[in-house]
């Protein structure tokens, strides 16, 4: 099965080549050689849109491919921070504040109070 061809082109395409090829068109030149130049310029006109696209589509996959590749890493940064983040308190300042306090209650036994 043949896939129909869709025409890509816009209706302005043509007049604007016509619009050239009367622009430059030389004296004692024939419509029909201007025609002929006019569907070398309308050629012209295509292809040129057509790469204006490509490069636009490439562009657009790039800018997504570094989004993607931007939201994954900043997913991982905050992954890793929060794996990173521990508050786990140490031992020693438990140890004195039990000591000075039986320190003191020791010394309030001794003195007499």
């Amino acid at each position: 099965m043949a896939r129909p061809q869709k025409k890509t082109d816009s209706s302005k395409t043509p007049e604007e080549a016509m619009a050239a090829a009367k622009a430059t068109q030389r004296p004692g030149q024939t419509k029909e050689q201007t025609r002929l130049i006019a569907q070398g310029i309308q050629k012209g006109i295509e292809h040129y849109k057509k790469q204006q696209k490509a490069k636009a589509r490439e562009l657009d996959k790039n800018l997504k491919k570094v989004k993607r590749q931007a939201e994954t890493s900043s997913q991982e940064a905050e992954t890793i921070t929060e794996e990173v983040i521990h508050y786990k308190q140490h031992w020693l300042p438990w140890l004195l504040l039990g000591l000075s306090w039986v320190a003191f209650v020791l010394y309030l036994i001794t003195s007499g109070a």
